[in-house]
């Protein structure tokens, strides 16, 4: 079964969600390998390695919570910004593991380098690389609490390492995109191509997502690869500019977890010219098309809410400052009773009204004109004169509902991406640990 992302995510009709998924594209410098340690009892792959030969360059934005995972204390240790792997794992968080956690990746490190390190001297240079501990970064995904499977992720290192691939076809980034699922029901994949300077350059991005979705990094983990030789600072403004409209502008549950990142990894293989600060205006390209992967796999997250069967965007305009539009919007998309009335395809447009009005900013409701859809459903202060909710009704039927709020109180506008809250949502979330 394949999906068709432009249809479910920008539908001009009612649409199916079937179709092709885009396509990635080979990141040179790059390797792959994506395996079982049967971490689920079931064979699935669980364990994803991204390896870089010739290092990486690389930025990450962390959740925000209080509580992070053992993972991300070991990045935030690591200061090296120029990395040689990635290591993914599914069915633990590593979370309230206890040192044990910790000491835990630091021997999988310790492996991991040292067989990386076995396999870069078996390389047709015949140069050996040493690969330092400090080299390898973690990411983790899965329930809190519980036992840290090292001695599962140990012992899988070596099958790990023999599927490496650096010819990264679509089976590849595939298994890779599956294999740091968890609630998921589909893998998550992003591409664009453009230019710096006279140099093209390749993005290609994966992320998982599904429950626990809100902004400041929910239970989500996105990871980005690009060929473009771009510093590490530079890398981390771009993502912490571009997270505001993309992944921080999403919510499928309000809650936040506790071990979640987006990173960016920059193997220098497009050999483009230097770029020296972020205003560079040769990145003008680049940062469009970083923000267009980050937006297409943000939205695939929150399309893919648990038990959702409806993508839903908040369009919030003229407001009078970027954070009134931003609060309003997530006021509406974060709404149980406006998410359960759209499963329901029920066209209650006096909740939304609700939503904004318990936003806490100031509005003129005369000013106010709310539209689902292309459908006027509020102006001047009451029900639109035109109204026809049979239209409307018809309209909530679609897979994609867009909601527009518009303030007619300034020129700053906001965006919100989320899902309808049904009864499998319920279903999924009891029978999780099940």
């Amino acid at each position: 079964m394949t999906i068709n992302l432009r249809n479910f995510l920008f539908p001009k009709a009612k649409s199916s969600k079937m179709g092709d998924f885009q396509e990635l594209k080979e990141i040179s410098g790059l390797s792959i390998s994506a395996v079982s340690a049967d971490l689920y009892n079931n064979g699935r792959d669980d364990l994803v390695l991204f390896y870089f030969k010739d290092g990486a360059k690389h930025a990450a934005i962390y959740t925000k919570s209080k509580i992070v995972s053992e993972s991300i204390n070991w990045n935030l240790r690591v200061k090296n910004k120029f990395i040689k792997a990635l290591l993914v794992n599914t069915k633990s968080a590593n979370t309230f593991t206890g040192n044990e956690g910790f000491l835990a990746l630091k021997e999988i490190s310790r492996n991991l380098a040292r067989e990386l390190t076995l396999k870069s001297s078996q390389s047709s240079s015949g140069v050996r690389d040493v690969i330092t501990p400090n080299q390898i970064i973690f990411a983790s995904t899965g329930v809190i609490g519980g036992k840290f499977p090292a001695e599962e992720i140990k012992k899988t290192i070596p099958f790990l390492l023999d599927k490496l691939r650096e010819d990264q076809n679509k089976l590849i980034w595939m298994k890779a995109a599956s294999g740091i699922m968890t609630t998921d029901t589909r893998p998550k994949l992003a591409f664009e191509e453009c230019q710096i300077g006279t140099k093209k350059v390749k993005i290609s991005g994966i992320a998982k997502g599904s429950g626990m979705i809100a902004p400041n990094m929910a239970t989500m983990l996105g990871f980005i690869f690009t060929d473009a030789e771009i510093p590490s600072q530079i890398l981390k403004e771009l993502l912490k500019r571009n997270t505001k409209t993309t992944f921080n502008a999403i919510t499928v549950d309000t809650d936040t977890s506790t071990n979640d990142m987006v990173g960016i990894f920059a193997t220098g293989h497009a050999k483009n010219s230097k770029i020296y600060n972020v205003l560079d205006p040769k990145l003008k390209e680049f940062e469009e098309s970083l923000h267009n992967v980050m937006l297409n796999l943000s939205k695939q997250i929150a399309s893919d809410g648990e038990g959702a069967t409806k993508f839903i965007t908040v369009n919030v305009t003229k407001a009078k400052s970027a954070q009134a539009a931003r609060k309003i919007a997530f006021s509406v998309a974060e709404s149980p009773l406006i998410k359960t009335a759209i499963a329901g395809e029920d066209p209650n447009w006096g909740r939304v009204v609700m939503a904004i009005g318990k936003a806490g900013e100031d509005i003129n409701i005369k000013n106010l004109k709310i539209k689902f859809g292309d459908f006027v459903i509020v102006e001047e202060g009451k029900e639109f004169d035109k109204y026809d909710e049979n239209l409307v009704k018809e309209y909530m039927q679609w897979d994609s509902i867009d909601i527009n709020i518009e303030l007619n109180m300034g020129e700053n506008q906001f965006s919100v991406y989320t899902c309808d809250l049904t009864k499998d949502y319920i279903s999924i979330n009891a029978d999780y640990r099940s």
